[in-house]
């Protein structure tokens, strides 16, 4: 299994990560689509190859080609979304706010799955990517479909951990280099 394997790639000073890798992934509470389509979005962000590399597998084995597509497409449009949205934020003038973005978003409208579990995705990555106006827009979606606070933070702690993954595995990669 592809995720023992990206477990025992942590070190041991990452305790923790390995721990809440195992149980944020093996012990989910999410349907298996939400689940493996928040990993692999999560993946995808987390700009993290080795990640990427031991996760996607197993997260197209437990999709449909459908919503493996729709993931990958979320931390796409994410990845774009959140660096015009947070920087329109971060902007002191809030005239940039009331600019048309102008940007093709087309895949929000038609993701090819259920919207609710799209929304999902791209809160994940949103949370990754660090956006607030995308974290609160998607959050209000998710709420107005009737999905509760727990599955979001659900969806925000397998985001946490990738990214925590990612980060020291890339970094241990970095020192064994020198």
């Amino acid at each position: 299994m592809a995720l023992d394997e990206l477990k025992s790639a942590v070190p041991d000073f990452a305790k923790d990560l390995k721990l809440n890798l195992g149980s944020v992934i093996g012990n989910s509470e999410l349907p298996q689509q939400q689940l493996w389509g928040t990993v692999l979005a999560c993946a995808i962000a987390s700009r993290s190859p080795q990640v990427l590399r031991e996760l996607e597998p197993e997260a197209k084995a437990n999709l449909s080609a459908e919503a493996y597509t729709a993931a990958k497409s979320a931390a796409a449009i994410m990845a774009m979304n959140n660096v015009f949205y947070r920087t329109r934020h971060l902007l002191s003038d809030p005239e940039y706010g009331n600019l048309r973005a102008g940007l093709r978003m087309n895949v929000i409208g038609k993701p090819g799955v259920e919207k609710v579990d799209f929304e999902l995705w791209s809160l994940a990555v949103s949370a990754i990517n660090g956006c607030g106006q995308c974290l609160d827009s998607h959050e209000q979606v998710l709420r107005k479909a009737g999905v509760d606070r727990e599955t979001i933070q659900e969806a925000v702690k397998i985001a946490s951990v990738i990214q925590a993954v990612g980060v020291t595995l890339e970094a241990e990669a970095v020192i064994a280099e020198q």
